[in-house]
């Protein structure tokens, strides 16, 4: 049987998990569903449509599902789709998307520092970190594996690729494309993300097309549709090289140069 702190409040119809722990002066909407293994630490909110999946851990004062600030909201039934083993810390605010039938979401074993704002329609890839006081704005992709180091601002309907990084105190105002480094305020790329790619276990052969690729994008002055099209050309055709040519050739925002 869930573990429920005799001062949480839980509405009726919520979907809990038996071994789900519900903390002290936890709210609950009576619409979440709250999977096996995940607790809410103290004076969690969860509203709305929201699912928590499995083996979660969500700290002191975050609210998940919580109604979109888009103004464009007419009303309806979006919510909040948030997958298993996540840390979420202090603070933490996950908003519901806006229109109905979507979902924000967040998938798997993803770090959510605290004061990280995650608004509208956005959604998260696996093992993604997001540090302390992001702010990331409605239509937000963030692919698998990227991290995004502290105080990160990051503008609406943009993407960050996989296993990206993303250097402190940052604005991102263009799509940053995968395995690179970024920095800065506007961001700038400042190298691809050799440490990422040796830890996550990509070979020496799709490391090596990475650095030759991030040679011919970012180290010649040529427009970028030519750049990717000679990277197609000279560059071994790792999975890395083909998911770095699709990212950037279906930017709509233009790619961080």
């Amino acid at each position: 049987m869930a573990q429920i702190h005799e001062t949480a409040i839980i509405g009726a119809g919520a979907q809990i998990a038996d071994d789900v722990i519900i903390g002290p002066y936890c709210t609950v909407s009576s619409q979440a569903v709250i999977g096996s293994g995940t607790e809410l630490i103290s004076h969690v909110v969860v509203e709305g449509n929201t699912t928590l999946g499995e083996g979660n851990r969500v700290s002191p004062f975050a609210v998940l599902g919580g109604r979109t600030q888009d103004l464009k909201f007419e009303g309806g039934d979006p919510g909040v789709k948030i997958g298993n083993n996540n840390t979420i810390r202090e603070y933490v605010t996950v908003n519901a998307a806006t229109n109905e039938g979507d979902f924000t979401t967040v998938a798997d074993n993803c770090l959510l520092m605290a004061y990280a704002h995650i608004a509208h329609c956005c959604h998260i890839g696996n093992q993604v970190i997001i540090a302390n006081a992001c702010q990331i704005a409605g239509h937000v992709t963030i692919e698998d594996l990227a991290t995004i180091e502290g105080l990160v601002g990051i503008v609406q309907f943009l993407r960050v690729g996989k296993l990206a990084f993303v250097g402190a105190m940052s604005k991102i105002t263009k799509d940053l494309p995968p395995f690179m480094i970024g920095h800065g305020d506007p961001l700038e790329v400042r190298g691809f993300n050799r440490i990422g790619l040796e830890r996550r276990g990509v070979d020496e052969a799709g490391r090596k097309a990475i650095k030759e690729a991030y040679r011919i994008l970012y180290r010649q002055n040529a427009p970028v549709a030519q750049t990717l099209d000679k990277i197609e050309a000279e560059v071994e055709q790792t999975p890395e090289i083909k998911h770095l040519l699709e990212f950037c050739r279906a930017s709509e925002k233009g790619i961080t140069r």
